[in-house]
């Protein structure tokens, strides 16, 4: 039982760590996390920073937040009318997220120094039936994502529109419309929180979760992996991917890792350990209450606590239909 334990019931290695605190019966769940710009847009910039922090605490099933603290820098590159022009947005960018997830940032830092940062810490008091402790895959249970791959080869592909060097290599490819568009579905995927996600695991009876960030899709299943109690291994056979950013992967010579789950993914997914009988029941709730899907992309077999994608997996293009006026 987790009451029995003075240290840390999740320490550092995991998402958020999970700490149970001296007045009795509850649990510290909390996390940070920062990063530099990587869109245009100030306002999305702050909604992506705040998505992203809350998705390690959302990763542990812990749905509700009771404060975030805001984590800033502003460049000392800028001039005062782009300082006055830009921190802005991103504060209420980030302000406005925190709002929609249903908490509020009370307190944080900020600082002068030659790059531009955001994040912040994302902090939750559960009871021990609000957290999903991520370690009780057993083998023939189904790995689900909840966000396509592909945001850090949208992001660059769309800062080579204004690179000849670059964008002459792929532009036999894609075109300026499509990269633009991919670049729109990235931001929007970026921002979207992952509560719905989060509190449909306990709906679903996850037995495991971790979000997929900056150490790609592998990296993170082989992490989750490491942590599972029972001799167990994933195998990703599927893989949902933003429209044409394979594409995109496949004419740089894989040189993102996108295909072999090693590119880097900003506030992405989740990936749920769930039962097979459970899975597809999640991803039709998760249609139904964002409109957005999910995927089941893998499975758990008997192994050695790794994650490896099979040598040939499908690509699911994200959405697979190009619609005139919608993202997806």
């Amino acid at each position: 039982m987790l009451e029995s334990k003075p240290t840390p019931v999740v320490g550092i290695g995991l998402d958020s760590c999970v700490i149970p605190i001296r007045h009795g019966g509850l649990f510290l769940v909390q996390s940070t996390a920062f990063f530099y710009p990587l869109v245009d847009d100030p306002y999305v910039m702050g909604k992506i920073a705040c998505a992203n922090v809350l998705s390690d605490v959302y990763a542990m099933g812990a749905v509700e937040v009771d404060n975030m603290l805001m984590l800033l820098s502003t460049s000392n590159k800028m001039t005062e009318k782009e300082r006055d022009t830009i921190m802005p947005l991103i504060l209420q960018g980030f302000k406005d997220c925190a709002e929609e997830a249903g908490t509020a940032v009370q307190g944080g830092q900020t600082v002068i120094n030659p790059w531009l940062i955001v994040g912040g810490v994302a902090t939750s008091v559960c009871t021990q039936n609000e957290i999903i402790i991520p370690e009780n895959a057993i083998v023939g249970d189904v790995l689900v994502l909840t966000k396509p791959l592909g945001t850090q080869v949208a992001v660059n592909a769309h800062q080579w529109l204004e690179n000849p060097d670059r964008w002459n290599r792929i532009k036999s490819v894609i075109s300026e419309d499509d990269v633009r568009k991919a670049y729109q579905r990235a931001m929007n995927s970026m921002a979207r929180l992952n509560k719905i996600g989060a509190s449909l695991m306990h709906k679903y009876n996850a037995h495991a979760c971790t979000d997929v960030t900056g150490f790609g899709l592998l990296g993170h299943a082989q992490n989750l992996a490491k942590h599972q109690k029972h001799d167990v291994s994933f195998v990703i056979h599927n893989l949902p991917i933003i429209a044409k950013m394979a594409t995109i992967s496949k004419a740089c010579g894989n040189a993102f890792g996108l295909l072999q789950g090693t590119s880097s993914e900003t506030s992405g997914g989740l990936l749920v350990v769930l039962p097979r009988e459970q899975a597809a029941a999640y991803c039709k709730d998760i249609q139904a209450q964002e409109g957005y899907q999910a995927w089941i992309i893998g499975v758990v077999e008997k192994g050695g606590r790794t994650a490896k994608i099979i040598e040939k997996p499908r690509i699911i293009e994200v959405p697979a239909k190009d619609t005139e006026g919608e993202l997806w």
